[in-house]
């Protein structure tokens, strides 16, 4: 059986579970192939759907906010940044409430309450109150992105984590898309209320489908909240040198999301291109791209290691970035393009990798790794949209550039950590290096 996340032991069933009549082992996990393992898969790509319809609901409207609020970019991105940031602040209280009432319980309180507050969103008379609202939702929808990884990581084969990972990945891609393209095209024509509320319905249809679909969890062993135990585990996870390498890549990588998709809209209605606003908002359909370089980072990494899937999904993004600084529309779209691929690649590759590292503590271990990567979004989206402001979209594509060359500093000192470990354990008589 699969340790609690907190080191207790308590023979409580999770409350989505029927109590199996033998303790299962690690074969009984869901392996590729198998109905259950399908089920899991499809539950937790329609979470990762309504994680990115709720989260980003806002993204696809923020010209729109500015002309109808007289927001700058800056201000407008706020409705964006609130949201990531109350989910970072929710992630890791969220993951002990996992722990002692059981994995799908959490996840499903959480995308429901975060509904209900996206049906409240569209009455907010002014950015503050909006910007309050947004940081309420992100809060209670912690409880399932801190929450997903560990499922999955728990009731999921070793051997298949990374495709699954990279399907729950593909399904935030599918939402993000989704959500972005449903708002945008709702609010070009009825208002930015209108289409947030169309994003609440989305939301709402995919957070049924995860409930109708997500499999009884026959590894979890809850757990009694224990802050001392949570500091204690987060501790650990915050000693080990390769989890704190992958908590910063992935706010790195969730920098330059944030920096280009909070401004790609305004660039888009603006000279040279003049799109109108509907087509602007059209532009999420790059989300497509994502979907499949998240599904196909497992593989990658089955070809490459980890760290040559990281090498390729940096460069692949700092090539979109550099592209996208050309004053043409085909190569505006095409720098999107591989922008977005590297980043879905990099993020999957990441995150999977978390789950595989954590031995214990994997809820913990991946809510640190989403707080990071949601600080990264509200860091990079919010520097993103000042420095369009202030100087145009090579503002916002230098904040990527520099969060891509920190990224590949971070996966070169790994690779020369690992070489040296390498050495050190080939000679007699020294201790291996990790």
């Amino acid at each position: 059986m699969q340790p609690a996340d907190t080191g207790a032991s308590v023979t409580t069933p999770d409350a989505h579970a029927t109590a199996p009549a033998a303790a299962p082992t690690a074969d009984d996990r869901h392996r590729p192939g198998q109905r259950a393992f399908r089920r899991a898969n499809l539950a937790l790509f329609a979470a990762g759907v309504a994680t990115f319809v709720l989260l980003y609901s806002t993204q696809g409207l923020l010209p729109i906010l500015s002309a109808d609020l007289d927001l700058t970019p800056g201000q407008a991105s706020w409705t964006a940044s609130a949201a990531t940031l109350g989910l970072a602040l929710g992630l890791l209280p969220a993951s002990a409430l996992s722990d002692r009432y059981g994995r799908t319980a959490v996840m499903t309180a959480s995308t429901l309450a975060a509904s209900a507050f996206a049906l409240a969103l569209p009455f907010a008379p002014d950015l503050t109150t909006l910007v309050v609202l947004r940081v309420l939702q992100g809060a209670v929808l912690a409880g399932l992105p801190a929450t997903a990884m560990a499922y999955l990581a728990e009731e999921v084969h070793p051997g298949a984590l990374p495709s699954a990972m990279g399907l729950y990945v593909a399904g935030n891609s599918i939402g993000g898309m989704g959500g972005r393209l449903l708002s945008g095209w709702t609010a070009a024509g009825l208002g930015w209320r209108w289409g947030l509320a169309a994003s609440a319905v989305l939301a709402l249809l995919a957070t049924l489908a995860f409930r109708l679909l997500i499999p009884a969890a026959r590894h979890f062993t809850p757990a009694p909240v224990d802050a001392r135990a949570l500091a204690r585990t987060v501790g650990r996870h915050l000693r080990n040198p390769l989890l704190l390498r992958l908590y910063l890549l992935g706010m790195l990588f969730m920098a330059v999301f944030g920096a280009v998709y909070n401004t790609v809209g305004y660039r888009l209605i603006a000279a040279p291109f003049h799109l109108p606003e509907s087509i602007a908002a059209s532009i999420f359909v790059v989300y497509l791209v994502g979907t499949g370089t998240s599904a196909a980072a497992g593989r990658l990494a089955g070809r490459l290691g980890r760290r040559g899937a990281l090498y390729v999904s940096i460069g692949v993004t700092a090539a979109g970035l550099l592209l996208s600084l050309a004053e043409s529309l085909t190569c505006a779209l095409l720098g999107l393009v591989l922008i977005t691929a590297g980043f879905f690649a990099g993020h999957a590759t990441a995150s999977s990798s978390v789950g595989r590292t954590a031995t214990e503590g994997r809820a913990q271990a991946s809510a640190l790794y989403l707080i990071a990567y949601y600080l990264g979004n509200s860091l990079g989206g919010t520097l993103g949209a000042d420095a369009y402001h202030a100087t145009g979209w090579p503002g916002a594509a230098t904040v990527g550039l520099t969060a891509m060359t920190l990224a590949a500093a971070v996966t070169l000192y790994a690779t020369r950590q690992a070489h040296t470990a390498g050495r050190c354990s080939r000679q007699p008589g020294r201790l291996s290096a990790r």
